[in-house]
Formats: structure tokens, C-alpha cells, sequence
């Protein structure tokens, strides 16, 4: 039943992220009548929001974008950073929403933030350690229950990037709308893309959640 369910997720992760990429080069070509492009819509909404300490910078790579809370920075990839299309406003006014997250201490995000460091270095180890933990289940169990423990971190890490990925978007849509942004197509391309971003958070969660219930599972039945 485990493996069922592992290769179940493992096929929904692969459609979902076939269908984002699909729906980012579909609202790729939705062209903004607004003519901005999307490190200059990122740049309004920090401006909007009163936030003149963050830099809207380009990074290398396709759905690189990220907020870098550490150095107060909006990375946007370079295609989402030069164009003037429905993906790339919705991708820079997510960034963005991070940032205004950060300037608002959001809760959820000051506690995924807290845990990057842990995490970090766990993700390093976690693995190894829970190899080990199986090689040795019979003579020493309690290395199993460590690994158990830091990947226990990782999971739930990914559980509240959940409320963190949604909360940003639900800013970026709201934005873009209030302040008339873009036209009723531009932001349903907008919201349609967004969404499916956000389900692959979804699935890397629940992914994450079997595979944490499926090592307690190992752990008490072979002690």
C-alpha cells in the first residue's frame, strides 16, 4: 500500500508540474496591455506597499524567482524579469508578496524562516542517516528514530511553506486587481497560473508526510 501510494504521488508531482509548465507558456503569450514588464510591476507593488528597502534583481535559470529575506531581495528569473506577459506579472507580484510578508512579520513565514537553518543541514544528512538507521534497525534502532526525528524537520518545513506559498499569492492577486493592473483575461491567466504553482507545494507535502508515516511504520514494526 505504501508504494501505491508512493508512485501515486510521484505521478500526480509529475502532472501537476507538466501543467504548470504548460499553463506558464500558455499565459506566456497573453501580452499585457499595461505594456509593464515584470520587474517593473514588481517594483510598483513594493512601492505600493511602502517597501524601499528590497531590490528587485534578476537571477539565472527558468522558475528560479524567489524572495531572499536575508539580503531584502525579489529574484526573478531572467525571462519573468525583461517580459510583459500575464505569467511573468503573476510570478513578480508573488515574489513580491513574500516581501511584503517579511516587512509585515507575517507569523508563518517567520517560522519557516527559523527552521531554513535546520533544514539546511539536515537535508544534507537525512537521507544517510535514515540508510543507516535501516542497515542497522536490528542492532541499533535508535539511529533510525534520529533519522526519523530530522526528517520529521524537513516535513514540516514543508507543511508550513503551505499557508506561506498561498498567503503570497492571495496578496499578488489581490494587488494586481485593486490596483487595476491588468485587464479581466490577463488576470484570470494570472490566477489560473498561480494556482497550479501552488499545488506543487501541495503535493511535495503530502509526498513528504507518507514518506515520514511510512519510516515510523518501519521503525515500530521492526524494533
Amino acid at each position: 500500500m505504501y508504494w501505491i501510494l508512493i508512485i501515486g504521488i510521484m505521478l500526480a508531482s509529475w502532472l501537476v508540474s507538466n501543467r504548470l509548465q504548460s499553463k506558464f507558456d500558455k499565459y506566456s503569450k497573453v501580452h499585457l496591455q499595461n505594456g509593464m514588464s515584470g520587474a517593473e510591476i514588481a517594483e510598483k507593488m513594493l512601492a505600493d506597499h511602502g517597501i524601499r528597502d528590497v531590490r528587485v534583481i534578476s537571477t539565472p535559470g527558468k522558475l528560479t524567482d524567489h524572495y531572499n529575506p536575508a539580503d531584502k531581495t525579489v529574484n526573478l528569473s531572467e525571462a519573468v524579469y525583461n517580459q510583459r506577459n500575464a505569467a511573468a506579472a503573476a510570478v513578480a507580484a508573488h515574489e513580491c508578496g513574500h516581501a511584503v510578508q517579511h516587512a509585515t512579520a507575517y507569523s508563518w513565514l517567520e517560522m519557516r524562516s527559523k527552521l531554513v537553518p535546520v533544514v539546511s543541514v539536515a537535508s544534507n544528512w537525512v537521507q544517510w542517516i535514515l540508510i543507516a538507521g535501516i542497515l542497522l534497525i536490528k542492532t541499533f534502532p535508535a539511529l533510525l528514530l534520529i533519522g526519523i526525528v530530522i526528517f520529521a524537520m524537513t516535513t514540516l518545513f514543508s507543511i508550513i511553506t503551505l499557508p506561506v506559498e498561498y498567503d503570497a499569492s492571495n496578496r499578488a492577486l489581490a494587488w494586481l486587481e485593486n490596483k487595476r493592473m491588468l485587464t479581466r483575461e490577463e488576470q484570470a491567466g494570472a490566477k489560473d497560473a498561480l494556482k497550479w504553482a501552488a499545488r506543487t507545494y501541495v503535493v511535495a507535502a503530502i509526498g513528504s508526510v507518507a514518506t515520514l508515516l511510512y519510516y515510523v511504520m518501519m521503525y515500530n514494526n521492526r524494533r
